[in-house]
């Protein structure tokens, strides 16, 4: 191991990543108040509220050590020599470059999901259970856990298999591994709700009735192509409640977590989803895709300056290069441009959410009960109502419960 320009990059940056997070969760934990933001007493009781805070105090903590774990392991195995010890191991199976990449790198993901075990069973069956949410049982967990390895061998082993032989032959590698990337996102997209995601969870038509009818005029009403509507059986793993749709062109289909359609009446369900719909039509969707695209397009630009760079390999202590270890040093290497992006990508994603919420307001003319909504999916996922601004910033996809009520109906009403 040399330490070199990359290696000084490497270590700074996972270290300052580290302390930016604890930063970040301190703050948060800090700006928890006592009493819920005001006009949510109508929905957000005193103890409800408490309950949210202590769930977030308890998950803050829990992640924070995973964190620390895992910054530990991966520092413990770098400066010990992991990186060259495994490659000469798996080098000495004696497979073609391929067949040696897509071993050393099942290695690493399969050591690395391992030591993740034991976080994920105590937030599941400790933290999750604590606080009511936790249906999952041990059953479901290791059969969950099994389709899932499954399932990314399936997609990831053919597709790395082919990026390690894109960049071990073809002139202009990175725009040929984009090209090939980006085509299989297009592919899960269109058969991740008919394939992929009927292996974790059961959906049933929406039965006939007010909700149905009601939905199905508000798709009219705002021009939605819905093919159907569909009941997920979300509560056979946690309490918590979400609603999405999915589907391409004139082929959508909304489904919803059962547990939301108990707990809220059907101006609140219609509420939420003509904010689904809002997402659509203002093109959310689509502007996100094009984004990460894009963004996927300049990743693999900057990885195709690294590959088989005997600097890079100096600083992680190996001494042969290859494609495959330039695959996982580049990983390594774009955490911090990965985590600028992701800052980027949250910006625009909170900025979605105040449009769709407008959409909402404006198709239903109800936006008191889209906030009411709100609350109620606050209250039952025991929501943070007071997030820090620096936690949003780096970290939330949507913007806080209470700007977002504050814009759909004024400050103080509800």
């Amino acid at each position: 191991m040399q330490t070199n320009g990359w290696f000084t990059f490497v270590l700074v940056t996972v270290l300052a990543l580290a302390a930016l997070d604890a930063v970040a969760a301190w703050l948060n934990l800090r700006a928890l108040s006592s009493r819920p933001p005001e006009g949510f007493a109508d929905v957000v009781d005193a103890e409800s509220h408490a309950r949210s805070r202590d769930y977030t105090r308890v998950s803050t903590r829990h992640h924070l050590l995973e964190g620390a774990v895992s910054l530990a392991l991966f520092l413990g195995f770098w400066w010990l020599g992991g990186f060259e010890w495994l490659d000469r191991l798996v080098r000495g199976w004696g497979h073609g470059p391929i067949v040696t990449g897509v071993l050393f790198t099942g290695i690493l993901f399969l050591a690395n999901h391992v030591a993740g075990l034991p976080f994920d069973l105590y937030d599941t069956f400790s933290i999750e259970e604590r606080f009511g949410f936790n249906k999952t049982t041990p059953a479901v967990y290791v059969t969950d856990q099994v389709k899932t390895l499954l399932l990314t061998a399936v997609l990831g082993v053919p597709l790395l298999a082919l990026l390690l032989w894109i960049f071990g032959r073809l002139p202009h590698a990175w725009l040929w591994g984009w090209g090939a990337v980006t085509a299989l996102s297009l592919m899960l997209a269109y058969v991740a709700p008919t394939w992929i995601l009927p292996l974790f969870y059961k959906f049933e038509p929406l039965a006939d009735g007010e909700l149905k009818t009601a939905i199905e005029a508000m798709s009219e009403k705002c021009e939605f192509p819905l093919r159907e509507v569909v009941v997920m059986d979300g509560s056979k793993r946690s309490t918590k409640s979400n609603a999405f749709f999915t589907g391409f062109g004139r082929n959508k289909r909304i489904a919803l977590f059962d547990t939301l359609i108990e707990n809220h009446s059907t101006d609140e369900l219609v509420g939420v989803l003509a904010h689904e719909i809002g997402h659509y039509k203002r093109r959310h969707v689509i502007k996100g895709m094009v984004l990460g695209f894009l963004t996927t397009g300049g990743l693999f630009f900057l990885l195709g300056r690294i590959v088989n760079d005997r600097g890079v390999f100096d600083a992680f202590g190996v001494r042969e290069t290859s494609v495959y270890l330039s695959l996982v040093f580049f990983a390594i290497l774009a955490q911090p441009l990965n985590r600028l992006l992701n800052v980027a990508s949250n910006a625009w994603s909170r900025r979605w959410e105040f449009e769709a919420d407008a959409f909402a307001a404006e198709t239903t003319g109800r936006p008191e009960a889209m906030a009411t909504a709100l609350k109620k999916l606050s209250k039952d996922n025991l929501s943070n109502l007071t997030p820090h601004p620096f936690h949003v910033f780096l970290n939330h996809t949507h913007p806080p419960v209470a700007k977002r009520i504050e814009r759909l109906v004024g400050k103080g009403e509800g």
